[in-house]
């Protein structure tokens, strides 16, 4: 797979989505202090059973989750949390490295926050993927369900230093220095490795949805690579499914959002 230029790619389009702002009234803003920095986060509160949390991509701060047809359909029905990474949107800078492992025990701090005693269902997409799963494995206690959308996946990106080094240096170039992304960038190589140490996923209902849609820069045999890889996360599930859709690029909730909402409906009904 054509590495540095596939991310490339996917950074390309993540320049639209960073550009909006959070302005729907109806989500509650919170300031989440972990001592070292503080990370804002985003949520409406009806007292629901199951918290929806959202886990975004490369680049990308919470604003990527608040389309009308994605928030509006599941807040209906479910609690919703959304946040700022580090470095992103309305959240401050966080200490380097900014690794999957550091990534991830920030993730359980605001869900601790805002989600209380309650189980969460976590819908993923891209680098959020790993995140996610760091997550889960981290405190299987409280996952209820997962849904990755195209999920980064360590056996299908190998990265080499000087790689990674011409995708910072591009990032940079391209986008500035905001520090969020360029710290993620940094770390994708020590990412993906301690990636492969992790075991199984949690036994909970799982979705993946992968996109197939194929590109000038991705192959068919690129984007199978890309469907094995997503086909993986089933090792040791009872309740997983599978989909994919060659309707959507990379943002799979941009592109088909009716395809993420009803699937968060579907991994809601198979619980208690």
């Amino acid at each position: 797979m054509k590495r540095s230029f596939f991310l490339l790619t996917l950074l390309t389009l993540l320049l639209v989505s960073c550009k909006k702002k959070l302005t729907h009234p109806s989500l509650t803003e919170k300031q989440i202090d972990l001592g070292t920095h503080k990370l804002m986060s985003y949520s409406s509160s009806s007292g629901s059973k199951y918290l929806i949390v959202f886990e975004s991509g490369l680049g990308n701060d919470a604003s990527i989750w608040t389309e009308e047809n994605i928030r509006m359909p599941l807040s209906s029905i479910s609690d919703v949390m959304m946040y700022d990474r580090a470095g992103y949107g309305k959240s401050q800078e966080g200490p380097s490295p900014r690794t999957i492992d550091r990534l991830s025990d920030e993730l359980a701090a605001v869900i601790a926050a805002i989600a209380g005693e309650r189980k969460v269902i976590i819908v993923s997409h891209s680098l959020g993927g790993m995140i996610a799963r760091s997550y889960a494995i981290k405190n299987p206690s409280k996952i209820a369900a997962l849904l990755f959308l195209d999920p980064s996946h360590e056996s299908a990106n190998h990265w080499t230093q000087a790689e990674e080094d011409s995708l910072y240096d591009a990032t940079k170039k391209t986008y500035g220095a905001g520090p969020g992304l360029l710290q993620e960038v940094r770390a994708l190589r020590e990412d993906l490795d301690y990636m492969s140490t992790l075991p199984n996923l949690p036994d909970v209902p799982v979705t993946v949805i992968t996109s197939m849609q194929e590109s000038a820069e991705v192959s068919s045999i690129d984007k199978q690579l890309w469907y094995n890889a997503h086909e993986s996360l089933k090792n040791g599930i009872t309740v997983f499914e599978h989909l994919s859709t060659i309707k959507s690029g990379h943002f799979i909730m941009l592109d088909e959002p009716s395809l993420v909402t009803e699937n968060v409906k579907q991994l809601l009904s198979k619980l208690p």
